[in-house]
């Protein structure tokens, strides 16, 4: 809905943070499932992380649980992506991706729009 902007991305030493936006333009975000995902040179894009159109459901992939949050600021059309403690493995280009539906999901096939994506390379 919209473009979509990554924003935040760099270079970070292992157990460092880094703080993605994803500002959407054009058409309100604030009824639909927005997701991160990543994609490593050589490997397929995966699921990172997804929220409910209001926030109040999320979904993370297990590698990055209690390390990530995704969150949302509706009323300025934002998602965002909290990364701590972050490891070599996390180094990949994320992308911000909007849903066809309301309700967080972690497939690719659900999601109709994305965004340029963002590198993140964490060096130990």
């Amino acid at each position: 809905q919209g473009q979509l902007v990554e924003s935040g991305g760099g270079l970070v030493q292992a157990g460092g943070s880094l703080r993605l936006s994803c500002a959407a333009s054009g058409r309100t975000i604030s009824r639909v499932a927005m997701g991160w995902f990543r994609q490593a040179p050589g490997k397929e894009r995966e699921f990172v992380a997804a929220i409910n159109w209001d926030g109040g459901t999320t979904y993370y992939t297990d590698s990055v649980k209690g390390r990530f949050i995704i969150s949302r600021d509706n009323a300025k059309n934002t998602v965002y992506l909290q990364m701590n403690s972050l490891k070599p493995e996390d180094t990949a280009v994320y992308y911000c991706a909007r849903a066809w539906g309301s309700f967080a999901t972690t497939r690719i096939g659900q999601y109709d729009y994305w965004g340029q994506g963002t590198q993140v390379t964490v060096s130990s």
